[in-house]
């Protein structure tokens, strides 16, 4: 099977997509907010649960396809410090979810040559529920492909405290100099490049405290699809969307005025 076939049947609108895309200009990271499962519920008057369950067909295809075609980096937002204040029966559902996708998706990630990792603050979570993440983050540590984020007890403002908490423990053993590489060095995606390319589904015009320090340049796409409806289609549309901006990074284009 050819690597274009694999991404898309061929005659479909995603082969469409896929044909037009500069697959030499790819986005090295991708980062996700994957918001809408309650209200995709809501819409079919079903529980919440549906909507998370169902979100986690998106999670496997976007992974997938991902991964084929070549990305680096792919973060997903997964559960934030704010999500809490959710009622105590939907965070145990989310946490269930989650033991489940990574005992039957392992293997998958495994022989795809993906390596898992979760950040946040994982010592927060349960005692079940690290374990599964340790022991999926041991059985990819040594696979050389695309580099799967899921973010789990996060908050960006958390995450800054943190390195800074790291940064003054330093100091207290030997001078150091505080900078911007000092200080991305501290967070959870040490060593892994920023964003180049922020999705998020839903609709929603805000960052809910994701990535904050990281996404400083990102180019940020926007899709009123909500996440369990969000595949390779959506992926393709926003990676092409990526492709037509100009990125300056505060200067200007060559020969452009002022």
């Amino acid at each position: 099977m050819s690597d274009q076939v694999a991404l898309a049947t061929p005659g479909t609108e995603e082969a469409e997509l896929l044909e037009r895309m500069d697959r030499a200009r790819l986005p090295r990271h991708v980062a996700v907010i994957m918001d809408g499962n309650g209200r995709w519920a809501r819409q079919r008057r079903l529980p919440r649960v549906a909507g998370h369950r169902a979100g986690i067909e998106s999670v496997r295809e976007i992974v997938e396809i991902s991964a084929r075609l070549g990305l680096e980096v792919l973060t997903l937002y997964a559960f934030s410090v704010e999500n809490w204040k959710r009622p105590k029966s939907e965070v145990r559902t989310l946490m269930r979810l989650l033991k489940e996708y990574i005992r039957i998706e392992l293997n998958r990630l495994a022989g795809g040559n993906i390596r898992f990792t979760a950040i946040g603050r994982i010592d927060e979570l349960a005692p079940s529920v690290r374990r599964e993440l340790q022991h999926a983050m041991e059985m990819t540590e040594r696979n050389s492909g695309m580099k799967l984020n899921v973010a789990l007890n996060y908050s960006g403002r958390a995450e800054l405290v943190d390195a800074f908490r790291r940064i003054q423990s330093m100091s207290e053993k030997r001078p150091v100099t505080v900078s911007e590489d000092l200080i991305s060095d501290c967070l959870y995606t040490a060593g892994v490049p920023d964003p180049d390319l922020l999705i998020r589904t839903s609709g929603e015009m805000r960052l809910s405290n994701f990535l904050l320090w990281q996404v400083a340049y990102a180019e940020i796409h926007v899709t009123p699809t909500y996440w369990p409806d969000f595949r390779r289609k959506h992926l393709f549309e926003a990676i092409l969307d990526y492709q037509k901006r100009e990125r300056r990074y505060g200067g200007i284009r060559n020969g452009a005025r002022t």
